[in-house]
């Protein structure tokens, strides 16, 4: 008799799928329960999932006399068969035929079991990963490290984050492949505070870290832009004498160029006895991405062997300075071009506002592949093209490739920026249908799309079901009840955000300060602003003081509001000001307003809503030759107001019109 429930916990990651070509037994259901008992989640002690292969010819293991009884020694060699089959079928890529014939069998073998994780992890299936580990529970079987160490990168490499640092974490015996992946796991997924915690732990433990372990690490400290533990961590990569491993020195020149100091990076190029392609391209792209281009440019012209990436970084860099010519000129003078730097020069016109030449060299190419598609459709959103954007990107749907997580990552902002809820659900289907809506980039464009067109349940319902999600996700979610003036419970996903380990970032911080503003919560306020620099080492920006000040200005708190700006670290900018002034027309606080308005037409001459601002709040009070004499000002300064530009969506197509 067949078992099918459906698991209703979203913190184990079970679909809800129901069985259909698969047929386990209640004994199945119980070891899948198994699993999750194991890794602390008692509460869906009675889950199965289901998988749905395809039609598939299974071997079938009888006994030779054809009476159904099989002899010990019969069953002993119907079982080598059968693991044996299990092994060549993984090889081939049929894991879930493997796993049907898994079902079959009463016990399994190191290497059985192994073969069926490795093929969990290449092909990141983690309901079939949970399926293996429910079979090696049933069966009594006990894995050792090295079987543990494939179920936990199982796990992590599937998404399950959380099921993998249980399982780490309830392991008996730990050696340095296991700490090695975790590590690696924490590190490549983005949480790099926890890959460098666990570093220490390791250390802790006894177990010297080796060069996999450098190599893994070194990728979170660039992350966080970490130099000082970066520096640590070299100190222990030279007394361990792995400073001239060419992976780990590799690693090290990353991490300095992404924690700023490209100094130190060419100090480790230069110590290094040999260096492969990946060393030079590594030095060569910190110094195109740092804007140091001379210095670029004379390590590209003395290096040994040049590869496509070495050309690319060279074109990426001289667009990124603006010398667009240069960037072309190389471009020609290439041996041998591919996808990669056809895309290159493309995205090198259009971030520099030659979007027609950027679409003649897309017409050009020898074949359009997504990438290049994908670049284009984001050159025109970028030069706020948004009607082109979406054009090109039909286009793409009606005769171009499939469209991948890139694209749509691009061209979701536009129905964003349009406020085209129709078209971004018919895009949100298009993801579903092209299978990338699990893609954590595509799901936080998600979120922001339907939060500013106004949809907060949808961008709820993508967070709520989200497999993983970063601190963009957090952000994005934060930022949402935020703009719609539901500032408790923006407040509230941030402290569940802060429960579940995730360190926010600067923007986080707008998000937050941003809510408190909405709902007048200006004690809170202080309190986050202060959380900054106290809990997370982060100095608050100009962003941030400009939220406090609305906040402060919009509660009527507008002597406060003008202290703290008084009192700012940095020079305040026009948006902090206009902050200010908004206030003071809000409040109608003439004498402030004209104090502020002064520094904002010395900062900022040419915006005409600070003339139109101060225009109002004279108007308010009833000061009309002062209102004339604004307007005169404007005409004296030749400042025009710039007419709003709003969209409307009829039938799924996108109007513009003036206002």
């Amino acid at each position: 008799m067949s078992v099918a429930t459906q698991c209703t916990n979203p913190n184990f990651g079970f679909p809800s799928f129901y069985m259909k070509a698969f047929t386990w037994s209640r004994e199945s259901a119980k070891a899948v329960a198994q699993v999750i008992a194991f890794l602390g989640n008692e509460s869906s002690s009675n889950a199965l999932s289901s998988l749905e292969p395809k039609a598939v010819s299974i071997p079938q293991y009888v006994c030779g006399s054809g009476s159904g009884k099989c002899s010990q020694q019969e069953r002993h060699a119907n079982h080598i068969i059968g693991e044996s089959d299990i092994i060549k079928l993984c090889k081939n890529d049929r894991l879930r035929e493997a796993l049907h014939l898994l079902q079959r069998m009463d016990c399994s073998h190191f290497s059985t079991y192994a073969s069926l994780l490795q093929g969990c992890i290449n092909g990141t299936a983690c309901l079939e990963g949970k399926l293996v580990h429910a079979h090696i529970l049933q069966t009594g079987f006990e894995p050792d490290t090295f079987l543990e160490t494939k179920l936990m990168i199982m796990y992590a490499k599937s998404g399950c984050l959380s099921e993998a640092r249980q399982l780490f974490d309830k392991m008996p015996q730990r050696n340095v492949v296991t700490w090695n992946a975790m590590i690696g796991v924490y590190a490549n997924q983005g949480f790099s505070e926890e890959a460098l915690s666990l570093l220490c732990q390791m250390q802790t433990t006894g177990i010297q870290p080796d060069h996999f372990t450098f190599s893994g690490v070194l990728p979170a400290c660039a992350d966080l832009a970490a130099l000082r533990h970066g520096k640590e961590i070299h100190r222990n990569i030279i007394v361990g004498g792995f400073q001239f491993n060419i992976f780990v020195a590799s690693a090290l020149i990353d991490m300095y160029i992404k924690s700023g100091s490209i100094e130190d990076a060419r100090k480790v190029f230069d110590k290094m006895p040999e260096r492969n392609v990946v060393s030079w391209n590594t030095m060569l792209s910190g110094y195109a991405h740092s804007g140091c281009v001379d210095d670029a440019l004379q390590l590209f012209q003395i290096m040994p062997e040049r590869n496509v990436i070495s050309w690319t970084a060279m074109i990426t860099g001289y667009a990124q300075s603006g010398y667009v010519d240069e960037a072309l000129k190389l471009f020609q003078e290439m041996p041998v071009r591919n996808e990669v730097c056809w895309t290159a020069m493309i995205t090198a016109y259009a971030q520099n506002g030659y979007v027609h030449e950027a679409r003649e060299l897309f017409h050009k190419m020898p074949q359009q592949k997504v990438v290049s598609w994908s670049a284009l459709i984001s050159g025109y959103a970028m030069n706020g093209l948004l009607d082109e954007a979406l054009e090109l990107f039909r286009q793409m749907q009606r005769k171009g490739p499939k469209a991948n997580s890139v694209t749509f990552v691009s061209i979701i902002p536009v129905c964003a920026n349009l406020s085209a809820l129709n078209l971004g659900k018919e895009v949100h289907e298009d993801i579903i249908r092209n299978e990338v809506q699990s893609v954590t980039t595509v799901g936080n464009a998600l979120i922001d799309m339907y939060a500013k067109c106004g949809s907060l349940e949808d961008a709820c319902g993508v967070f709520d079901k989200m497999p993983s999600r970063n601190v963009v996700s957090w952000t994005a979610m934060i930022v949402g009840y935020a703009i719609h003036g539901q500032g408790k419970e923006a407040l509230k996903l941030f402290e569940h955000m802060r429960n579940s380990h995730v360190k926010p970032n600067h923007v986080t911080f707008i998000g937050v300060l941003s809510a408190c503003c909405h709902a007048g919560l200006v004690n809170d306020g202080w309190q986050y602003l202060n959380c900054m620099s106290r809990d997370y080492n982060m100095q608050p920006g100009l962003e941030h003081y400009s939220c406090m000040v609305d906040l402060l200005g919009r509660a009527g708190l507008l002597d406060e509001a003008h202290n703290l700006i008084n009192k700012m670290p940095m020079k305040p900018d026009a948006a902090v000001w206009g902050s200010l002034l908004l206030a003071c027309r809000i409040h109608s606080n003439v004498d402030l307003g004209e104090h502020v308005a002064g520094r904002l037409f010395e900062t900022d001459p040419e915006n005409a809503a600070r003339y139109v601002m101060l225009s109002n709040i004279y108007a308010e009070v009833g000061r009309w030759d002062d209102v004339k004499r604004v307007r005169k000002m404007m005409n004296a300064m030749r400042v025009i107001k710039i007419p709003g530009c709003s969209w409307t969506e009829v039938k799924n197509q996108v109007y513009g019109f003036l206002t």
